[in-house]
């Protein structure tokens, strides 16, 4: 089958890039992806390689105003997908809006998670806590209305993969999809260390995008309770390591100013895979500190180095980590968080002993399963939308 995949932006080395570079590497069908920025040298070399169409450009700056004005644009923008058989929009929310000017063809939701402005209450908090007041104001108004527009859109799906059983919940929570059409798949891992031995420089890593959405403050205040509260782990690190694009440069700023030159602090911006590897492998344990995360890779990946994870108890990363049998969880709040990092760090045999259960159980969680399930949902689509078409025409003209 050939199949048209839309994605708005490929600029960034993350979730969603990962999964489009799986999906075309490992689908049985023939995918050609379009998109409104692809930014080469900033994301996956391997995307170089691949059939991605570049479509009329929109920046990825993401200011109310911007936002407005793309969502105009991709309502109605036409895709050149006259070829297709089949269009999978891989959905992080304004994707979707594609859909009113593409009809043609039967259409799939890859979801990332519906637009986290709009259903994802944690993250609605946080962006209307980041605004004045008429910019909350602004931003009331635009979710709503678009709230609107996308239920209505996602009546177009025939299917609908999520990625976690967190976005599933939010897909049914916002009324977009009904229970029947939607499925489950989970992503795999971007880098893997096959369990790699319990290593032991003793820092805590955290990896990942350096964005707001990533709290990395959470993971800045809990190291230094842990420290001022237990004088012998005073020569642990914590090490963030993670790419900063355009429009997270000033948080970027804010964090290094918040760790004010301390040198238990160490900032590795955009490492290469390599790096990141031996990041990991040389690591204590790892931290995820995302708010309300719809997924959630890092955890899966520190276990696959055999290390100890300290993750939020929210979210995605409560479907992959069980706690104090892989890795633990912690509330959202540093004294919390800091307390949980302090039980492994004093504890280093137990902290082992976790990070050698998880070698055991991230591989559960794989990209040929995953693109498995994806090809079966599309597949279905195809078939339902093939009887009903034929149904239409038969109410149409009921003579043979």
């Amino acid at each position: 089958m050939r199949i048209a995949l839309y994605y708005p932006w490929i600029h960034l080395t993350s979730g969603a890039e990962r999964v489009i570079i799986e999906l075309v590497r490992r689908s049985r069908h023939q995918y050609t992806v379009y998109t409104n920025h692809f930014d080469r040298q900033a994301t996956f070399p391997e995307l170089a390689g691949m059939p991605v169409t570049e479509l009329s450009r929109l920046p990825v700056k993401r200011t109310l105003w911007t936002t407005a004005r793309n969502s105009w644009k991709l309502l109605w923008q036409k895709l050149p997908a006259a070829n297709h058989e089949h269009l999978v929009v891989l959905c992080e929310g304004l994707g979707d809006l594609v859909l009113f000017r593409n009809s043609g063809v039967p259409a799939t939701c890859l979801c990332l998670t519906p637009l986290r402005a709009c259903f994802d209450p944690h993250y609605r908090a946080q962006a209307f806590r980041q605004r004045s007041l008429a910019g909350r104001l602004v931003l009331q108004a635009g979710t709503a209305a678009f709230a609107r527009v996308d239920r209505a859109l996602w009546k177009r799906y025939g299917n609908v993969v999520c990625i976690s059983g967190e976005v599933r919940k939010r897909v049914i929570a916002a009324g977009l999809a009904p229970e029947s059409k939607i499925r489950v798949a989970y992503p795999g891992v971007g880098v893997a260390g096959n369990g790699s031995a319990f290593a032991s420089e003793r820092y805590f890593l955290l990896p990942g995008r350096i964005m707001w959405t990533k709290n990395h403050k959470l993971a800045i205040e809990a190291f230094r309770l842990m420290r001022s509260q237990h004088p012998e782990l005073r020569d642990f690190r914590l090490v963030i390591a993670g790419m900063v694009d355009h429009k997270s440069g000033a948080y970027f700023e804010s964090l290094r100013a918040l760790c004010g030159g301390d040198s238990g602090f160490e900032f590795r911006v955009s490492p290469p895979d390599e790096e990141l590897v031996s990041l990991y492998q040389r690591s204590f344990g790892v931290l995820f500190t995302a708010f309300n995360e719809d997924w959630g890779i890092v955890p899966l990946e520190a276990m696959s180095f055999s290390k100890p994870v300290v993750a939020v108890n929210r979210g995605g990363p409560r479907e992959t980590v069980i706690h104090e049998t892989n890795g633990l969880l912690a509330e959202p709040d540093p004294q919390a968080f800091s307390t949980q990092m302090s039980r492994l760090a004093l504890a280093p045999d137990w902290a082992a002993a976790l990070g050698h259960a998880g070698a055991g159980h991230w591989r559960r969680f794989n990209w040929d399963e995953f693109v498995s399930q994806v090809d079966r949902a599309v597949e279905g689509g195809a078939v339902r939308e093939t009887i009903r078409l034929e149904s239409e025409r038969y109410v149409a003209d009921p003579e043979p």
